[in-house]
């Protein structure tokens, strides 16, 4: 099977290469050329189109920004459906809406194409190791079909239901995510503002019914006073946006959400953006006056 791949960003970067080290022939895309550099450079080939990824491909992997790239890179002269061959899986791993989700889905089943709803759950590091979690929506033939692809990336894939049901379970998790981060950044600041020591705090936390991965790796991040992005501000504020409208459109109450989506904004007014999540740490910190 060949592999096309466009999206070599920060998470589709690690990505690509887990496809290459699991076996797979890889053939790669991106709109930004220089990203393709180090796949040339291990031999790997890339298209000259998105169109022209797809002519080579006998299924083609996404993980791109937002949905506006998802559709555009569809769409587009020379995109993906202008090259699509009959049977072609088109597996979306990028983190968009449930509407342009179905939307992708219909393009592609459209053009005799089929599609996987498969984003996936962590960031650089479990990238990197490939130990994400892909969240996945679809036929559960085709998912067996491409289980093992999946795992070239992934610790685990998880079975959500129909398109656009993997979608819907990554916009739960990042909500979760989201929150919790705020919820760390919070405590650490109210707690330094008692005196009390943050390795201290940190050792409190990990200690009792409030221990988590998350609050252990952006804890000493953030006593490290450690920014460098694995899931940057951005990205965050991109994805609470999305649990959002989901939930305006449902009339579905979310203001502890809404809350902590303002403060990763503020993050970005402050120029932080391109930082870890865990910088919202530096946005309460300085509200509170240290």
């Amino acid at each position: 099977m060949r592999v096309g791949f466009i999206g070599l960003g920060t998470m589709g970067n690690p990505m690509a290469r887990n496809v290459v080290n699991g076996g797979y022939d890889l053939i790669v895309y991106n709109r930004t050329a220089s990203k393709t550099a180090p796949f040339r450079h291990m031999g790997v080939p890339t298209a000259s189109s998105p169109a022209d990824l797809a002519r080579q491909s006998d299924a083609l992997i996404f993980m791109v920004t937002g949905p506006t790239d998802l559709l555009d890179l569809l769409q587009r002269p020379q995109g993906i459906l202008e090259g699509l061959n009959p049977g072609t899986v088109v597996i979306n791993m990028s983190t968009v809406s449930l509407d342009a989700t179905r939307r992708a889905a219909a393009l592609v089943e459209a053009a005799g194409g089929r599609f996987l709803d498969a984003p996936v759950s962590g960031s650089k590091v479990p990238a990197e190791q490939a130990t994400l979690v892909i969240l996945v929506g679809g036929d559960p033939a085709l998912i067996d079909q491409m289980e093992p692809l999946l795992l070239t990336m992934g610790k685990k894939v998880v079975r959500c239901g129909a398109v656009p049901a993997g979608t819907a379970m990554k916009l739960m998790i990042n909500l979760l995510l989201g929150t919790m981060m705020v919820d760390l950044a919070e405590a650490l600041v109210f707690g330094s503002r008692l005196g009390l020591d943050m390795e201290a705090m940190l050792e409190t936390i990990a200690s009792g019914a409030m221990a988590a991965p998350l609050f252990a790796l952006k804890g000493k991040a953030i006593a490290q006073g450690d920014y460098t992005k694995h899931f940057p501000v951005d990205l965050v504020f991109k994805d609470l946006n999305l649990v959002l409208t989901e939930a305006g459109s449902l009339g579905c109450p979310l203001p502890a959400t809404a809350a902590c989506r303002e403060a990763y904004n503020a993050a970005r007014a402050m120029g932080w953006g391109d930082e870890d999540m865990a910088a919202v740490f530096k946005v309460l910190d300085r509200l509170a006056g240290r």
